[in-house]
């Protein structure tokens, strides 16, 4: 555990400290939002409000020909804005261009590029794509789904080493609150190890939940979930009836779908009338046209706020029937489980606690990859080389281990490394890198020794 516990910390530690610092901007990002934005998204309270059409043909107006009507966002209560979302030519993937509305007014207050299903505006797409792929694209995501994937492991790795600990030191106080009065290196192990402990479930629980939205290890962690029957309901818009798929993230970062046929502004009022007889019954809706021919209107609920109200009614456009609806009463345990688990570590559950609470959690996860580096120098020879590297943890030790233990955690490793590949790879790389310092400390030693000496296995 000390071996895989020091050369995870010092190899990935700093994807996991790049992280932790663009997920706490992240967790703020929300709240700062509404701040920066201000003006587009809050309007003059008044008790009367527009029908939507004439809000929509306000946008419409404003935006010109070149956009397509996309979807739309009512105000969710009064001194707010209604959002009419248009796919507009050069904007890139899952972006849509947003005009702002005052609902009792239909005076245009701004106009912003939203992003995904979420409808982040620039200041929290920007944090977001740093803390998910350092703003470089698909090859950046490496970076996010090493961190994502070591953290629990580095993080089991050092409960481990603390509960040994624990019950080997006379001092146990000492490794759930620092100790002042140590200095140099015990200073750094002693903080290092009593916050470790308070941020260990937060550490879990982001990882567990960031390798959801990762490239390679999601997808094989959501087939292992859909195969449990842990998949995310979705509102069937075939009008044929063909099956329709669910992804707990496409409220977040989804796809915007981009109408292929002009949406009449009037119907928008008449699609919400009859999901409100249906089952949405929330304030924060959004109400989608036909994205093909064959398709049908949906409204859903986008209340990511606990409690979750995230019920949809698909209806088709002809006959104002309802076709399908979807209501998270009827989610399974799991698919709820998924939902909250991902809605908690973007902040938006809880509002400003939520994320005041997961600043936290990612300052002591950036302060904990500090400590353990300032550990490592600390622990470093100053006698032969100042800049010399302070050794790892003793080699050898496997081989005092019974041989049941030593299958069970290769076999541990395995599955863990089939299921999350990059941990698979980097570990393996591990035992290279380790191998290669053996190797190149042996031919030293050997050197020192001179001709005579024995060599000793590594």
């Amino acid at each position: 555990m000390l071996r895989l516990h020091f050369y995870a910390g010092v190899l990935v530690g700093p994807f996991i400290l790049v992280a932790a610092v663009s997920g706490g901007l992240y967790a703020l990002a929300p709240t700062a939002e509404q701040i920066v934005y201000s003006h587009e998204l809050r309007a003059p309270a008044s008790d009367t409000q527009l029908p939507l059409a004439e809000q929509i043909r306000a946008a419409q107006s404003h935006i010109g020909d070149g956009g397509a009507l996309s979807a739309v966002r009512p105000a969710p209560e009064p001194g707010q804005t209604t959002r009419v979302m248009f796919a507009t030519p050069g904007l890139g993937p899952s972006e849509s261009t947003a005009v702002f509305v005052d609902p009792a007014t239909a005076e245009i207050r701004g106009e912003l590029v939203a992003y995904g299903s979420s409808g982040a505006l620039p200041l929290r797409t920007w944090v977001s794509s740093l803390h998910r792929n350092l703003n470089l694209g698909e090859p950046g995501r490496v970076y996010s789904e090493l961190a994502a994937s070591w953290l629990g492991i580095i993080a089991l790795a050092g409960l481990g080493l603390w509960v040994v600990r624990v019950r080997k030191s006379r001092t146990k106080k000492d490794f759930v609150r620092p100790n002042r009065r140590y200095r140099g290196y015990r200073k750094s192990l002693s903080w290092h190890t009593s916050l470790g402990i308070w941020v260990l479930l937060g550490a879990l629980f982001l990882s567990a939940t960031g390798i959801t939205w990762s490239q390679y290890g999601g997808g094989n962690v959501g087939t292992v979930r859909h195969a449990l029957g842990g998949a995310t309901p979705a509102v069937n818009t075939n009008l044929d009836g063909a099956p329709a798929g669910g992804d707990e993230h496409a409220h977040h970062h989804g796809p915007v779908a981009a109408p292929t046929g002009e949406a009449n502004p009037d119907t928008f009022d008449a699609m919400l009338a009859i999901a409100q007889r249906i089952n949405v019954n929330t304030g924060q809706v959004e109400i989608s046209p036909p994205a093909a021919p064959g398709q049908a209107w949906v409204v859903k609920e986008i209340q990511a706020k606990y409690p979750t109200e995230v019920d949809a009614v698909a209806i088709n456009g002809s006959t104002m029937e309802v076709v399908d609806r979807v209501d998270f009463a009827g989610f399974s345990p799991l698919a709820k489980l998924s939902r909250w688990g991902i809605d908690l570590h973007m902040g938006v559950m809880f509002g400003l606690v939520n994320q005041i609470v997961l600043f936290f959690i990612a300052a002591g996860i950036a302060t904990l990859v500090v400590l353990g580096y300032l550990m490592w120098w600390r622990r470093r020879p100053t006698r032969s080389s100042p800049l010399e590297f302070a050794s790892p943890p003793r080699r050898g030790v496997i081989r005092g281990a019974p041989w049941w233990g030593v299958g069970l955690v290769l076999l541990a490793a395995a599955g863990v490394g089939v299921l999350l590949p990059f941990v698979g790879w980097t570990l393996v790389g591990f035992v290279v890198v380790d191998t290669l310092v053996g190797v190149v400390r042996q031919r030293r030693a050997l050197a020192h020794a001179g001709p005579g000496a024995e060599r000793k296995p590594g």
